[in-house]
């Protein structure tokens, strides 16, 4: 049975946060960002976003920390999920791939760390070029761990209900092909 709930992945800085928040919004929906969430077990552990992203690749409780308040998300109804693996762990979902290159999610990712909170306390990046560095690392290593861990790869765009590229889309856009794409779903 299909549950009402929306699980949005996608590369880093490609718009998940901009896009679940609107939608939570726009359907009166609850959110929960797993990136929010691992965030801030590295500023518990004292370590900044690179560092907790390194000590996951040898520390697996850290990923399983996340991927188990990701599920657990699942029980809930009405909500938008944010997580590179919400589709792997919620697999009733409505699954959402937000595309995007990687020098256009750095340079938004470099633009967000003044407006961002989350973002600003757990990075300290002086350019966009050293911003693009380590979210390739940082997507690299990512992808790393979910394949060694549960043989899931989260770039995989066939796991995924609807792929849309957010450099070529409005937020309006975006959330509008979603909320049009889920109401289809649920009705099928």
């Amino acid at each position: 049975m299909k549950k009402e709930i929306i699980t949005i992945a996608g590369k880093p800085g490609s718009g998940k946060s901009t896009t679940a928040k609107k939608l939570a919004e726009d359907l009166s929906y609850t959110h929960f960002s797993s990136g929010d969430f691992f965030r801030q077990v590295g500023l518990n552990k004292g370590l900044n976003l690179m560092e907790v992203s390194k000590e996951a690749e040898t520390d697996k409780s850290i990923d399983e920390l996340v991927d188990q308040k990701v599920r657990d998300m699942g029980e809930e109804n009405k909500i938008i999920v944010e997580s590179r693996l919400a589709f792997h762990w919620i697999p009733k979902s409505f699954k959402v791939y937000l595309d995007l290159d990687a020098e256009t999610c750095a340079q938004r990712m470099f633009d967000d760390l003044e407006k961002n909170p989350s973002r600003k306390a757990s990075e300290d990046f002086k350019s966009v070029e050293e911003m693009h560095s380590a979210l390739i690392t940082r997507f690299e290593s990512e992808k790393k761990r979910y394949m060694e861990m549960y043989g899931v790869n989260p770039q995989d765009l066939s796991s995924y209900d609807l792929v849309i590229n957010t450099k070529e889309n409005s937020l309006e856009n975006v959330c509008e092909k979603i909320k049009e794409s889920y109401k289809n779903w649920l009705e099928k």
